[in-house]
């Protein structure tokens, strides 16, 4: 028999991840896989690996957790910012007491900014040419 493992989806910007958080046995290496990559390689930023890890810090669970995340599109920052999300969503669904500790730091919801498209006749979204009077 199969052990039956739930994904959660996270989106930040153009960037979606599936993410699979497994609980570890006591002194099993905490794994922290990311597209098949370890995380400190995947994430060289030292800022994008503390936004993976604040839903695991802020329920005290970091450690306990193994995250094995499959990301695609947008770029490093989008793709941290979906992986917080789905882990978030994730340790949500292991423990619903989680639920009000992620709500007050704010990790439950998806960031909806997204990039405003270029307009035609101006070089970019607000950029516009030179203005000459004559």
């Amino acid at each position: 028999m199969s052990k039956q493992v739930d994904i959660f989806v996270g989106r930040r910007k153009n960037a979606t991840a599936r993410v699979y958080l497994t609980p570890i046995g006591e002194g099993k290496p905490v794994d922290v896989i990311i597209n098949g990559r370890s995380f400190e390689q995947y994430f060289p930023n030292e800022i994008q690996r503390d936004d993976v890890q604040r839903p695991l810090k802020a329920t005290n669970t970091l450690g306990s957790y193994s995250i094995n995340a499959n990301v695609v599109g947008g770029g490093t920052t989008g793709q941290a910012g979906a992986v917080r999300l789905g882990v978030a969503r994730a340790l949500v669904s292991i423990n619903e007491e989680f639920r009000p500790l992620l709500r007050k730091e704010d990790l439950l919801t998806r960031d909806p900014r997204m990039v405003e498209r270029k307009k035609y006749g101006q070089p970019k979204a607000r950029k516009r040419f030179q203005f000459s009077k004559r």
